[in-house]
């Protein structure tokens, strides 16, 4: 049995760390970044820069003179979905969701589940945030724009913070499996507006 979540959004456990949640030997916390910003920008996805166990893949699409075919995962095969049903889970959830412009949606994180996302329409900024306390890049922050004009897969690990915004003019849609059903007592939430992550959401020109 998974033991109870304790979370606390301003418990400061030293001078340079807050306390998020912690979970069976798991604990997450947050460190205060006075500069802001939106921590590296992911244009490689075999870039060193990556969070750790965060892995991106290209979306491969087979286009011929009758349209196009797209596999989206396979799982227990060999890529992002390789091991999705270890340690005797068989319940995945595959779930669609749709956002309009300029919509966010942030800060989630979770303890055991993880997340394979594919953008299958419009354009996301994806902002990715080490929770981890044992991690040794905690804080580490990432970003990612991916849909329509990087088609990639993300496969996000548990104890890493989540979230997007959905760039340019149209409605986006993503696609994303879960390794487990949905459980709100596993998913905890951070404001996306968190001073002490202080992550910019904002297009600024340049």
């Amino acid at each position: 049995m998974e033991g109870p979540l304790h979370q606390s959004s301003s418990s400061v456990i030293s001078p340079d760390k807050r306390s998020v949640a912690d979970r069976d030997g798991m604990r997450l916390v947050i460190l205060p970044d006075s500069k802001g910003g939106i921590g590296d920008l992911i244009n490689d996805p075999h870039s060193t820069r990556l969070i750790l166990g965060v892995e991106v893949e290209p979306l491969v699409q087979w286009p011929d003179d009758r349209g196009s075919f797209t596999e989206i995962f396979r799982f227990m095969e060999p890529g992002i979905a390789r091991d999705f049903l270890s340690q005797g889970e068989r319940k995945i959830q595959v779930s669609i969701t749709t956002s309009y412009p300029n919509v966010i949606k942030a800060i989630h994180y979770h303890f055991k589940q993880t997340d394979l996302w594919v953008a299958v329409q419009g354009m996301f900024q994806v902002f990715l945030c080490d929770l981890r306390e044992d991690s040794p890049r905690c804080g580490q922050k990432n970003t990612l724009f991916i849909g329509s004009l990087r088609p990639w897969k993300l496969r996000i690990p548990p104890g890493v913070g989540h979230g997007y915004k959905v760039i340019g003019q149209e409605p986006a849609q993503l696609i994303y499996a879960t390794n487990r059903f949905y459980d709100p007592s596993d998913e905890g939430r951070i404001p996306y507006n968190d001073a002490d992550i202080n992550y910019d959401w904002i297009s600024h020109p340049r």
